[in-house]
């Protein structure tokens, strides 16, 4: 998914490649921007999602639960009201991403001032993405104990 983000916004911008506004920034400038936060929201999920399903197994064996129970158990570890707001703004930053990348195609010279306002927003994203898993740890932390 982070992939196809960058993909959606550099092609945005590569209708301007080679132009430059006021000779501050380039194509290169907002591909790496966006390769940046796509690699740190890639490295996130590889540190977290093996910790986070093994403390799953855990609450498994320690509940001495089926698979069945297991699945309608666990959901509310992955799903719930604070989560989905954390989903939520990720879907916010990815739109705003994608607007200004529209907005910087639809000119004739790349507007530099969006690169600040990506890089923003990208930040945005990754941080709203370690406080979900923040926050998930932290619930099931709860249920596993010391």
């Amino acid at each position: 998914m982070w992939r196809a983000v960058a993909v959606i916004f550099v092609s945005a911008f590569v209708g301007a490649a080679g132009a430059q506004a006021q000779g501050s920034c380039s194509k290169a400038d907002f591909e790496a921007v966006v390769d940046e936060a796509a690699a740190a929201l890639r490295d996130l999920n590889a540190k977290h999602k093996p910790e986070f399903q093994e403390r799953l197994r855990q609450l498994k064996t320690r509940r001495d639960w089926d698979h069945d129970t297991f699945l309608r158990e666990a959901a509310p570890f992955v799903q719930d009201d604070r989560i989905a707001e954390f989903d939520q703004q990720s879907t916010d930053f990815l739109a705003r991403i994608s607007s200004l990348g529209a907005e910087g195609a639809a000119a004739s010279m790349p507007d530099c001032k969006l690169l600040v306002e990506v890089q923003a927003n990208m930040t945005g994203l990754v941080e709203a993405q370690k406080a979900k898993w923040s926050y998930m740890f932290e619930k099931l932390g709860r249920e596993l104990g010391p």
